[in-house]
């Protein structure tokens, strides 16, 4: 038998790696692209969540000195019902549910008294409530004759044509008071200020798979306005976020609360939002899951300016109200 000659060996061994080596190297370029399309694509399915979920604005949550004089009030002015109302003891706070229909349908206040605290520091980022009515000046007469605040008289809005007027409820949280004709949805409008109109949008967008309803530049009253929402404005609530030019921050008090939404699946939702925050800033304040003793599955995040939101099971949240 012929052997082969070391060197010609030598050659024919380099070739069979370099062989194996471009091979060994594609079928890792192969695996790795599997892999980065796999993630990509569990990516993209994440991020699309919030649009495809059942999203709702379901109540706002914030704390009043007397509970039972802010319900005499809301009741008396605004024409609110009173939908439940319920007293922890042990934790020593109380709550009220009010609004203008029932809560499996309508967005609703939910009243906060702390046992002992009579009153709060509302800050400078919230704006106001709002409630659309078909005679403003009926709900104003109301509330001067109950001894509320009335801070602007009804009157077309600087610009246009709608009537508006501003009133102020006995912990000192204002209402605008729009004229229009029937609403499903009275309670149509949360302001909030932020820092960043743009930055805040985007967030609201991709974290909550809202839409931007209209954009309102007001340059000669030095400020900017986007609306929000899940459905038309004039259908449903809207989340009202205010730019004031040159001003970037504002103090949060300790009086309003958060607004809660409706989620299919916290735990989804709860991903979109850390990929969100990371992004655009904000923060995971709850992590998703149970509440304890109740059940109810949420989970709890500040957006990039600090305005809080909870996100609760759709499902769970109807077994509350049962």
């Amino acid at each position: 038998m012929n052997e082969i000659p070391c060197a010609s060996m030598l050659r024919l061994c380099h070739y069979f790696v370099s062989i194996c080596s471009v091979h060994f190297v594609s079928m890792i370029a192969a695996e790795s692209n599997f892999v980065f399309r796999n993630m990509a694509e569990a990516s993209s399915d994440v991020m699309d969540w919030p649009k495809k979920d059942n999203r709702r604005f379901l109540h706002v949550v914030y704390r009043v000195g007397d509970l039972d004089r802010t319900i005499q009030f809301y009741t008396d002015c605004f024409g609110m019902k009173l939908l439940r109302k319920r007293d922890i003891p042990d934790e020593k706070y109380s709550n009220a549910f009010m609004g203008f229909g029932p809560e499996t349908s309508n967005f609703v206040v939910e009243l906060t008294y702390n046992y002992g605290v009579s009153s709060y520091d509302i800050g400078t980022g919230f704006g106001h409530f709002a409630i659309s009515t078909q005679d403003v000046s009926k709900i104003v007469e109301s509330v001067r004759a109950k001894g509320g605040n009335v801070t602007r008289e009804p009157g077309p809005v600087k610009g246009g044509n709608s009537i508006i007027a501003f009133v102020k409820d006995p912990d000192g949280y204002t209402f605008e008071l729009i004229q229009r004709g029937p609403t499903p949805e009275p309670l149509c409008q949360v302001m909030l200020r932020v820092g960043d109109l743009d930055r805040a949008i985007k967030f609201y967008e991709k974290a909550l798979g809202m839409r931007l309803l209209r954009k309102i530049e007001r340059p000669e009253y030095k400020y900017t306005i986007g609306m929000m929402g899940y459905a038309e404005e004039y259908e449903s609530i809207v989340l009202e976020l205010t730019y004031n030019y040159d001003v970037t921050e504002y103090t949060k008090g300790n009086a309003y609360a958060q607004i809660a939404i409706g989620t299919d699946d916290v735990y989804k939702s709860g991903e979109v939002v850390k990929i969100v925050s990371q992004e655009l800033g904000g923060k995971i304040t709850r992590e998703p899951g149970p509440v304890p003793g109740i059940g109810t599955k949420i989970v709890s995040f500040l957006d990039p300016d600090g305005w809080k939101t909870v996100l609760v099971d759709n499902k769970d949240f109807l077994k509350e109200l049962e």
